[in-house]
């Protein structure tokens, strides 16, 4: 099977688009990437649109249709992925599918969400019908299970409360260099620790913001690549897995099975492990789930990842592995559809080494993206082509 490349890449600016709508966000993103890879959009074969709630939050629908209209790629075959708050990272596992298929030659895949105009309430609502009836029911959301799982981690594994607190720090800080970023400043660890509480003991600045935003990224098989350019990334490893939809069924409720079998998967496919990896983007709905991903993935062993990252171990400039260059989820934004797909925007942009000041040494990058509470989960890991 021939390697899968990526030849381009786009994000939107991330944050609070008034008078936009996810077409025109997805427009943004799509014209942008067709710009980067140097593809005329009439040579897409397949356009894949990572999407969980356009109906739901604006009530429109057949948006893979209307952007291939819009963006002139007709008459590319199109279609909508939509895993929940995973729709970017299964976005991604599904253009890879389309090209290692031999489907297609070039397969396009923009993700994007609008959410800020409507209320906190009305968005958490729509994000908490991804939940388990038997859970909605009960006024069960994510940042309860968030508040839930990080309690009992805290206490379990003796971990201190401002652990949590110095994730949110670290992705601010490396959120103040990305240009599209929904929060570019800074914090300290007792903004983060005397914000107010959402979901004990988790406080504002342990979740992320409700965004707008698109992203998009490229792919084609390794030999068409080459006939555009002589830098590029391929996908060296991607798998997908799900856990128990029902959280409170899992055995333990500090380990995400998702994680751990998507990232065994990627691994094996690869040929790489933990120790391989150069930097990461890991899904920070809630930075309780930094510690989790981690540790699913080999980063740490189990209820240690609170103390690599009290030791500096994820920092950017001076970290083993630095995690989250380009602020997370928690500074960079979190529009549904869109943030698997700039995970892999940002992996692609270090590895190429486009990062700008946010750049790391990298050869090989992983992401990894969430949906729900651990629900499904994709991983993929790149290299740069050299």
């Amino acid at each position: 099977m021939e390697r899968v490349a990526i030849i381009g890449a786009s994000m939107t600016q991330f944050g609070q688009r008034e008078g936009e709508w996810v077409l025109d966000l997805l427009a943004e993103a799509g014209l942008e990437c067709l710009e980067d890879s140097g593809v005329d959009a009439s040579d897409v074969d397949h356009l894949y649109v990572s999407n969980m709630a356009s109906g739901e939050f604006e009530g429109q629908t057949g948006i893979p249709n209307a952007l291939a209209h819009d963006i002139d790629a007709m008459p590319a075959y199109t279609q909508r992925v939509d895993q929940t708050s995973s729709s970017g990272g299964a976005g991604i596992y599904a253009a890879w599918q389309s090209v290692a298929s031999g489907a297609s030659d070039m397969t396009m895949l923009v993700g994007g969400e609008k959410m800020t105009h409507r209320t906190t309430g009305e968005a958490t609502d729509v994000i908490a019908s991804l939940t388990h009836p038997a859970e909605y029911k009960h006024g069960v959301t994510l940042p309860s299970f968030a508040g839930l799982t990080a309690r009992h981690y805290l206490e379990r594994f003796d971990a201190p409360r401002d652990s949590l607190a110095k994730v949110a720090v670290k992705n601010h800080k490396n959120g103040v260099d990305n240009p599209n970023a929904q929060f570019q400043k800074e914090i300290d660890e007792e903004t983060a620790l005397e914000s107010p509480i959402v979901a004990d003991p988790l406080r504002l600045y342990d979740f992320c913001p409700i965004t707008d935003g698109s992203a998009a990224l490229m792919l084609c098989p390794e030999s068409v690549a080459e006939e555009y350019t002589d830098d590029y990334v391929v996908i060296s490893g991607i798998d997908g897995a799900t856990d128990t939809h029902v959280v409170h069924e899992r055995e333990d409720p500090t380990v995400m099975g998702g994680v751990v079998e998507s990232g065994r998967g990627a691994y094996e496919m690869s040929g790489y492990g933990p120790d391989d990896i150069d930097v990461a983007e890991l899904h920070d709905m809630f930075t309780i789930l930094e510690f989790l991903q981690m540790e699913g993935l080999g980063f740490a062993e189990q209820g240690e990842a609170w103390e690599l990252v009290e030791d500096g171990y994820t920092e950017r400039d001076t970290g083993e592995l630095p995690i989250n260059t380009s602020g997370g989820l928690k500074s960079k934004g979190h529009p549904l559809g869109a943030s698997g797909v700039a995970q892999g925007v940002e992996i692609y942009e270090q590895l190429m080494g486009e990062a700008g000041p946010r750049q790391v040494d990298a050869d090989v990058g992983l992401c990894c993206n969430v949906g729900g509470f651990g629900n499904c989960v994709i991983t993929t890991i790149m290299e740069a082509a050299r």
